[in-house]
C-alpha cells in the first residue's frame, strides 16, 4: 500500500494546476488520466481579461492576470519552458460607434488597465474600423502546456494512465486500490455526470468548435485577432480559428452547422483564400453564474470536487487552485461565489 496526500482525477486546467499547488508545496500525489483529448487540451489558449462584446471585465481579472502568469514561471522552473505566449489581442471594430463605446470603457478604474486607447490598423485583414488592443492579454503554448507536464508527471510516478474506478474508493478507510490517500479531488470536467458523488453539481456541457485552416497569405504578426472568434498562428503553419457555443447540440460529433459559422466567420474579415485542415470540437463545463463550483462533500470529507471552469479555463483553474489548496490544507474558506454550497 502506499500513502499518497492527494489523488487528482482529471487532465485538463483544475487537475493540472491543482498539481502544481501540490508540487509546490511538497505533497505527495498522483493523477489518473485516461490520456484523451479534453476540452481544456483542444482549448484556444486565450489569456483574456476582458469580455469583448461588451467591453467589460470580471471578477478578480487582474489577479488572476498576475497569478498566472507567477504560476507559469514557477512551472518553468521545474518543467524547463514558458508556455506564455505574449501575443495580445487585436478587437476588430464593427464601426465608429464600437470604438466610441471602447474609449469610454477605457477610463472606467476597472477597464483602464487593458483597454489600450490607441487604435492599430491591422494588415491583411479587413478593419475599415481599425482595431483596439487588450493590454495584458496573451495565450497558453496549450499543446506545450499539457505535453510538458504530463512528461514531468510521468518522469516522476505522478501519472497513472488508467480509469478511474469509482466502485473501488472505500471511503471509510480512505483506500483507493493500492493508495491509502488523505484527499481525492475530482477535476472531470463534463465526467462529473458518470461520478457517483459529485453528479448532482450543477455544470451544464457548451460544445465548442474550432477549426485549423492554412491561410494563402500570413498574418504579418503574431497576434490574436478577434471579430466573432478568435484568429491566431499555430506551431504547425496553420491557424486556429473558433471557438463555437452551443448548449443544444451536444452529441459526440462534428457539427456541420458550427463549421459553416466558422468558415462565413473568418470570410467576413480575411479575404484571401484559406482552406480547412482539421476540426475540433470539445465540451465546456459551465455554470449559471459563470463561476466555478468547488468544495466538499457532504459526506465524506475527504473527497473534493474542482469545476465548471467555462470558458475561462485557464484563469480560473490556475487561479483558484490555490483556494481549494488553502481551503484544504489550513481551512481558509472558500469564498461563497465559488462554493459548492451555493446552489443549495
Amino acid at each position: 500500500m502506499k500513502n499518497v496526500d492527494y489523488i487528482i482525477v482529471g487532465d485538463g486546467y483544475a487537475a493540472l494546476f491543482f498539481a502544481h499547488q501540490l508540487i509546490k508545496n511538497n505533497k505527495s500525489f498522483v493523477l489518473f488520466s485516461e490520456d484523451k483529448k479534453n476540452a481544456s487540451q483542444v482549448s484556444a489558449g486565450i489569456i483574456n481579461p476582458v469580455v469583448l462584446k461588451k467591453f467589460t471585465t470580471f471578477w478578480k481579472a487582474q489577479e488572476q492576470i498576475d497569478f498566472l502568469k507567477d504560476s507559469l514561471k514557477e512551472i518553468e522552473s521545474y518543467t524547463g519552458e514558458n508556455y506564455l505566449i505574449e501575443a495580445p489581442i487585436h478587437r476588430i471594430f464593427h464601426d465608429e460607434n464600437e470604438q466610441k463605446l471602447w474609449l469610454k470603457k477605457s477610463d472606467n478604474n476597472d477597464l483602464v488597465q487593458f483597454l489600450d486607447k490607441k487604435f492599430d490598423h491591422l494588415e491583411v485583414v479587413k478593419n475599415d474600423f481599425n482595431s483596439g488592443k487588450v493590454n495584458q492579454s496573451a495565450r497558453l503554448n496549450v499543446s506545450g502546456f499539457f505535453m510538458g507536464l504530463f512528461s514531468f508527471l510521468k518522469r516522476n510516478s505522478n501519472f497513472i494512465n488508467e480509469k478511474f474506478d469509482y466502485s473501488k474508493i472505500d471511503t471509510e478507510n480512505s483506500i483507493y486500490k493500492d493508495f491509502n490517500f488523505k484527499n481525492i479531488i475530482f477535476c472531470e470536467g463534463m465526467g462529473v455526470k458518470e461520478n457517483p458523488f459529485f453528479s448532482d453539481i450543477e455544470v451544464n456541457a457548451n460544445k465548442g468548435h474550432h477549426i485549423k485552416v492554412k491561410l494563402s497569405k500570413d498574418l504579418p504578426q503574431n497576434i490574436t485577432i478577434k471579430k466573432k472568434h478568435f484568429l491566431f498562428p499555430t506551431n504547425n503553419g496553420l491557424y486556429f480559428y473558433g471557438g463555437t457555443y452551443d448548449r443544444e447540440q451536444l452529441h459526440h460529433n462534428i457539427d456541420d452547422y458550427a463549421v459553416d459559422q466558422l468558415v462565413k466567420g473568418l470570410s467576413e474579415f480575411y479575404p484571401y483564400y484559406f482552406e480547412v485542415k482539421e476540426v475540433n470540437f470539445g465540451f465546456r463545463p459551465t455554470v449559471k453564474d459563470r463561476r466555478p463550483i468547488i468544495g466538499r462533500h457532504s459526506e465524506y470529507v475527504n473527497l473534493y470536487v474542482f469545476n465548471g471552469l467555462g470558458a475561462r479555463g485557464i484563469l480560473n483553474g490556475c487561479y483558484f487552485s490555490k483556494s481549494l489548496f488553502d481551503f484544504i490544507e489550513i481551512n481558509i474558506p472558500l469564498h461563497e461565489e465559488i462554493s459548492s454550497n451555493r446552489f443549495k
